[in-house]
C-alpha cells in the first residue's frame, strides 16, 4: 500500500523549487524604501533570491562576494554613489565586467552622456512594469549562460 504523507513533496513541486532556486541572485539598489521594497517582491515572486543595498556603496561591498550576484538592479539617482557610478565601477572591475546591469530611471534616455564601455545592459525607465523588468532578467541571465 502506496501512502503519503502530508510532507511529501511532489515531483511537479520539485521541480518548482528546483526552478526557483535556479533564477539567480539578484542586487537590487534603490534608496527609496517603498520602491524598493516593491521591486524586491516584484523579484522574489518571479524566483530571484534578492540581496538589497540602498546606495552605490553598499551594493560595491555586496559585488565583491565572489559569485555571490548574478546580475543588478539599480536605481540611476542615489546618494553616496549614484547607478552610473555603480555601472562604471562594475565594467571596470576585471571580474564583474560581465555582470548583468540593468538600471532604472525617471528619464526617457538616461545612457546618453555615459561612455558606451561605462554603460548597462538595459535602461528601464520608471515606473517599471513587473513584466519588464523580470523579462529583461531573465533575457539578460540566459545570455550570460
Amino acid at each position: 500500500m502506496n501512502v503519503a504523507t502530508d510532507n511529501a513533496i511532489t515531483t511537479d513541486e520539485a521541480d518548482h523549487i528546483e526552478t526557483r532556486r535556479a533564477r539567480g541572485t539578484i542586487l537590487l539598489v534603490e534608496d527609496d524604501r517603498s520602491i524598493r521594497r516593491y521591486l524586491e517582491v516584484i523579484l522574489q515572486r518571479a524566483g530571484y533570491k534578492v540581496v538589497v543595498a540602498s546606495d552605490g556603496l553598499e551594493a560595491m561591498k555586496a559585488v565583491m562576494v565572489p559569485g555571490a550576484i548574478d546580475a543588478v538592479v539599480t536605481d540611476a539617482i542615489m546618494p553616496h554613489l549614484n547607478g552610473y557610478e555603480l555601472c562604471r565601477f562594475l565594467r571596470r572591475h576585471p571580474k564583474l565586467k560581465s555582470l548583468p546591469v540593468i538600471l532604472l530611471s525617471g528619464l526617457e534616455r538616461a545612457d546618453a552622456s555615459h561612455e558606451p564601455e561605462d554603460r548597462a545592459d538595459v535602461y528601464l525607465t520608471k515606473p517599471v512594469r513587473p513584466e519588464e523588468l523580470t523579462g529583461c532578467l531573465a533575457r539578460l541571465l540566459h545570455k550570460a549562460v
